[in-house]
């Protein structure tokens, strides 16, 4: 029984991995006109389905919305019954369907095309009433669904997601849309600190130390030990960055050792530590910290000591 649940599973899988390969095809000078009339639009894209497609349709405005392509949904069944009033002037409303002949698409589609709107079909069957009546088809037809009986939406649902995702990724191209625009819109949640947390966010709220290079190696261990961020930096009166000590320098200067006596930071400082600008992503500084398999980086500005940003800092703000 188990090694049945496990073969139908993998069966659903591949039907549906089958299904998204297909798409590829209908990947042509058709689905590039369109993106073109969506991106060239001084409106928004309406997005509607009914079922199962108005769920796919919800996630398709979500992608839209956060790729920089304002989109909104509007559910099929509502649209006639008042809420046909969201669509502007200047809107595309894009139809999801699989057959095309859903008693509720039939309704509405006249009364979008009275308006003079547009309509996009991303549909299932080229065939149909919707794809005759549409001025652009997005096809997304699929061969059978992974449902054993062949009814239940699952290929066809993943191919119209899929192909959603296709036209949004194709106007983020078109529009320029970079890693600063997608923080615009992704300020919240670990995400968007990502995108927009800089080293001067996080160093602010830690101590800063620091000792002069004819520091003792008790007022060494002393700072370090009270400012808790294993490290301290090792800096001229002027604030001028000479080098940095570790808890692992201590260690192997102990190791290596026989007398403490005369001991100062010069003796064991590591010279031309790495350094970061406050006004860099804090994301940037966890790739330096990774690189260079280290706890901690010295923040400056020409050399200039500023503070110490930790590996811990990174991980409380959620960028690990």
């Amino acid at each position: 029984m188990n090694q049945h649940i496990i073969q139908k599973a993998k069966e659903t899988i591949a039907i549906e991995a089958a299904a998204i390969q297909r798409l590829s095809g209908f990947v042509d000078e058709q689905f590039e006109a369109t993106v073109r009339a969506i991106y060239q639009s001084k409106g928004r894209i309406v997005v509607t389905g009914i079922g199962k497609s108005a769920i796919v349709a919800q996630k398709i405005v979500a992608t839209l919305n956060s790729t920089g392509t304002p989109a909104l949904f509007m559910h099929a069944a509502d649209a006639i019954h008042g809420d046909l009033g969201m669509v502007q002037r200047d809107d595309m409303v894009m139809i999801v369907s699989k057959s095309g002949e859903s008693p509720e698409i039939k309704v509405l589609v006249p009364f979008i095309k009275n308006f003079g709107n547009p309509v996009i079909a991303l549909v299932g069957a080229t065939d149909s009433f919707l794809a005759k009546e549409a001025q652009f088809i997005v096809p997304c037809s699929v061969e059978k669904e992974a449902c054993p009986n062949n009814l239940a939406p699952t290929s066809s649902t993943t191919a119209q997601m899929v192909m959603g995702d296709a036209l949004a990724v194709a106007l983020m191209t078109l529009n320029g849309f970079d890693g600063k625009d997608f923080a615009k819109y992704h300020p919240g949640g670990n995400l968007g600190k990502r995108l927009y947390l800089k080293v001067a966010d996080v160093y602010v709220h830690n101590p800063q130390p620091k000792v002069l290079p004819n520091a003792s190696l008790k007022e060494v261990i002393v700072e370090i030990t009270q400012k808790r961020l294993g490290a301290t930096a090792v800096v001229q009166k002027n604030n001028t960055i000479i080098g940095i000590i570790t808890d692992g320098d201590l260690r192997r200067m102990l190791n290596k050792s026989s007398t403490l006596e005369n001991i100062n930071a010069a003796d064991i400082l590591t010279p031309q530590p790495k350094t970061i600008a406050a006004d860099t992503l804090a994301v940037e500084a966890l790739e330096v910290l990774k690189k260079y398999d280290i706890s901690q980086l010295i923040v400056a500005e020409n050399n200039t000591y500023l503070g110490i940003i930790h590996m811990h800092d990174l991980v409380r703000e959620g960028i690990i």
